[in-house]
């Protein structure tokens, strides 16, 4: 066997080990569609504060602006949870792969330690009154998450969990500005990262 038949040979071993380590049924489409979930609620937001009675007259039937931004959050998370499953399960049934594995398995708790504390850290700012505050910690948190999951999963990941923590921490140090970095964090970097991994793995 000549050298480089062998060094062929041991990038496509290599090839299929990372595949079998590592959850790569994630859809960069999903991350796109996401992040336009994003960038709507983050419209919704500013429309809540430029115009609070038209929308709670229209949409919250006399609730807080806190309570609307809550529901939309609510939406907005089970909406992006539904569709990266729901793409992430076809592009697993295209290359023949099952959706629940070991590694995916090993994702799903690698992130949901951080997501969930940083759920309960918020919900428990938004009843003590520290709004200004909870757009950072989701972003921090939601970055420590996809850091943490990063290892299982694309690179990508990684890079897209370390900017979502600095906006996260420039969201805390510049309140006034939570809600667009919010909408700059889940959405338009999300929508870069999912045409990145688009272009990278799929297309």
């Amino acid at each position: 066997m000549e050298q480089k038949d062998l060094f062929k040979e041991l990038g496509e071993i290599r090839l299929l080990m990372e595949k079998s380590s590592k959850f790569v049924s994630i859809s960069g489409l999903s991350g796109v569609l996401i992040g336009c979930y994003a960038l709507l609620g983050t419209l919704l937001g500013y429309y809540a504060i430029a115009s609070p009675e038209t929308v709670i007259n229209r949409f919250t039937s006399g609730l807080t602006i806190p309570t609307f931004f809550l529901i939309v959050a609510l939406l907005i998370l089970t909406l992006s949870l539904l569709t990266g499953w729901l793409m992430a399960r076809k592009k697993a049934k295209k290359n023949r792969q099952s959706i629940w594995n070991i590694t995916s398995k090993s994702l799903l708790f690698a992130v949901s330690i951080p997501l969930t504390t940083g759920g309960v850290l918020a919900l428990l700012l938004l009843s003590q009154g520290y709004y200004h505050l909870i757009a950072g910690i989701l972003l921090i948190f939601y970055g420590l998450a996809l850091a943490a999951g990063s290892i299982y999963t694309f690179t990508e990941v990684k890079w897209l969990g370390i900017l979502e923590i600095c906006l996260g921490l420039m969201a805390v140090c510049l309140p006034d500005h939570g809600l667009m970095l919010w909408g700059l964090g889940f959405g338009v970097l999300h929508i870069i990262y999912g045409f990145i991994v688009y272009k990278k793995y799929e297309s």
